[in-house]
């Protein structure tokens, strides 16, 4: 902005303090959702890091899943960060643009605080009581890979491409913003369309900072397997599309020093693995195809682990706990299916899943069942509702049915031995009164004559273990369950375009929640091919509880909403919830070092270390 732009901006805010009262200006070097900040701004890195950990060496990871695109702003293409399995992203290493602040977001989430963000491009921040506005105070050192400087033009051209062009859940991002404008080469402020709570200052500090000079004349559009420019500590250097990944560890990284990375990237070079059959990855593991290997298949962490290397100590199996909200992990019903659209026959379908069975022959009782779509953390409706979520609920236009506001949401609980009769009871009476009859083993709609029948798609063959048992049980009250496997680009392709009956997909979740959640449950995201709303929800009660999102100002608060939100979700069983652990199964080959100290929130990968 030039000397007459400051000077009004300067008579603006004197204006308001003047008619309004004074204006109180925040400074600092972070930002919390609600609390004060953990880390003062003298702090010279995190506690779940070893600021002496030594750099250098080589590791080899592996996620499951393909990609076809390195630019994980376009909305079309199958990038890194938008897996749908989020193993990946659970390394720590990543292919997105570094944000103004670190902590909050997709980058780089804190381990230690469910919502704060600290300086990372930006050194520090400007806002009002009112969050009307914030500003960025730009590092002098801030620098892209070629060395051009980080200014407040790159700032604005990330806001204006993102918004305009970008992937829906950018968009989303930025809507609360009216306009994004210079005060100088590395100061940039952020206008909101009105003032709210701090939630909205996080829309801004999460934006990942594209070069103004290297998308000139690309499309951010489109998909690319070029690697686009970055600032971060890795640059990818080697791509084989679908298949593997490299990062090389930046030498001159800009912000190597910096208290929010001392510590972490410790690797000169991170290769990525991509694996669409678990047990592939499995064997490639076993034999030195990777370093680290996340164990996802509870059998294999019961019985595979049997092999020389685990025997004589090469390899070693750790359990690590965690507190990390763990995601909406769910066999997700299309809504926009007329089969599915009556709620009492996605109960009914729901009553014929026999966790208890799975757990106990498949899982060897590795896991928690999930009552929630907010499972392993607080914001989840568990219990009977708080009178504070009564009067939320009750206030809401439609009224709720009584159960919603009164009653706790419990799955039904077998006896484990794989014998349904008081479900299969339960379920058939469901059907009845929604039009269904069993007719010579077949469940025959009453007005068309036509069977039940539906598809449930998949991408690999690991899920046979509990959706086989599943099917079988559907059989027992005359329901037709296909069950088809596919290739990931003609998963990803039906998926898309919605064209399928039944999924499974978790939706990634946060210990804060905030827009994400527009993007998975909202009405205006329920027919957008681009959105994670994969069940087609579209209440007018959910949408109402989405909107207050922006109005909570306290951790209590927000807790009231989450779990009201939470039941409304339940009650209306758009998805059969599965199931999560509170720890993570790692085996890794005996190379590496980590910190003493683990982080609650986040896993501790980009923490660790080559053992000299």
């Amino acid at each position: 902005m030039n000397t007459k732009g400051l000077f009004l901006t300067g008579w603006l805010l004197l204006l308001s303090s003047l008619l309004f009262g004074e204006v109180t200006i925040h400074k600092s070097h972070g930002l919390s959702r609600f609390h004060d900040l953990k880390y003062p701004a003298s702090f010279k890195h995190f506690d779940y890091v070893n600021p002496q950990a030594p750099k250098g060496g080589i590791v080899s990871l592996f996620a499951h899943g393909t990609f076809d695109s390195l630019n994980p702003y376009a909305p079309q293409g199958n990038t890194l960060s938008g897996l749908p399995s989020f193993a990946y992203m659970r390394y720590g290493f990543t292919e997105l643009n570094e944000p103004l602040m670190v902590g909050s977001g997709q980058y780089a989430p804190s381990g230690d605080e469910p919502r704060s963000a600290y300086g990372l491009i930006a050194e520090s921040v400007e806002y009002p009581d009112d969050n009307q506005w914030i500003i960025f105070n730009l590092r002098p050192e801030a620098r892209f890979h070629d060395g051009h400087e980080i200014t407040s033009e790159d700032v604005i051209f990330s806001f204006k491409a993102l918004s305009e062009k970008g992937s829906p859940r950018y968009k989303m991002q930025l809507d609360s913003i009216a306009s994004v404008e210079a005060l100088g080469q590395r100061k940039v402020r952020f206008n909101f369309k009105q003032p709210g709570s701090r939630q909205q200052l996080f829309h801004a500090a999460e934006l990942p900072i594209l070069p103004a000079h290297f998308w000139k004349n690309r499309a951010i559009d489109k998909s690319t397997l070029v690697p686009p420019l970055n600032s971060g500590p890795y640059r990818v250097s080697h791509v084989e599309p679908g298949k593997l990944i490299v990062f090389s560890r930046v030498k001159d990284y800009w912000g190597r020093d910096l208290p929010v990375n001392k510590g972490k990237y410790n690797f000169d070079t991170v290769i990525i693995h991509f694996y669409r059959d678990f047990q592939m990855a499995m064997e490639a593991f076993k034999s030195g195809g990777h370093d680290l290997h996340l164990e996802v298949v509870a059998k294999n962490w019961q019985y595979a682990y049997d092999f020389p290397a685990v025997i004589d100590g090469r390899i070693k199996k750790r359990t690590i706990p965690h507190q990390m909200a763990y995601g909406s992990s769910f066999f997700f019903f299309n809504t926009r299916r007329p089969l599915f659209r009556d709620v009492r026959v996605r109960q009914a379908i729901t009553l014929m899943f026999d966790y208890e069975w799975t757990n106990r022959v498949i899982f060897h009782n590795a896991y928690r069942r999930s009552h929630s779509y907010f499972p392993n953390s607080s914001l989840g409706a568990i219990d009977k509702p708080t009178l504070a979520e009564q009067k939320l609920l009750s206030s809401l236009t439609p009224s709720l049915p009584n159960p919603i506001v009164t009653q706790a949401f419990l799955l039904p609980i077998t006896s484990g031995d794989g014998q349904l009769r008081k479900q299969k009871r339960q379920s058939l009476s469901l059907l009845n009164e929604a039009g269904w009859t069993l007719k010579n083993n077949q469940l025959i709609n009453n007005i068309t004559q036509q069977p039940f029948v539906f598809e449930f798609i998949e991408t690999t063959h690991a899920t046979d273990r509990y959706l086989l048992p599943f099917k079988k049980n559907l059989e027992s009250i005359g329901i037709t369950m296909k069950y088809t496997v596919m290739d990931s680009s003609q998963y990803y392709a039906r998926m898309r375009s919605r064209d399928f009956d039944m999924i499974a997909q978790l939706l990634p979740q946060t210990l804060s929640p905030g827009l994400e959640l527009i993007d998975y449950f909202h009405s205006s995201r329920a027919n957008d091919n681009s959105s994670r709303n994969f069940a087609g929800i579209d209440h007018p009660v959910v949408d109402q509880l989405l909107q207050k999102l922006t109005e909570v100002n306290s951790q209590q608060e927000l807790q009231t909403l989450i779990r009201s939100l939470d039941r409304v979700l339940l009650w209306n069983y758009y998805g059969i919830p599965k199931w999560h652990s509170t720890y993570m199964r790692v085996a890794h080959w005996d190379k590496f070092g980590w910190p003493e100290q683990l982080p609650e929130y986040t896993t501790s990968f980009s923490t660790w270390w080559q053992k000299p």
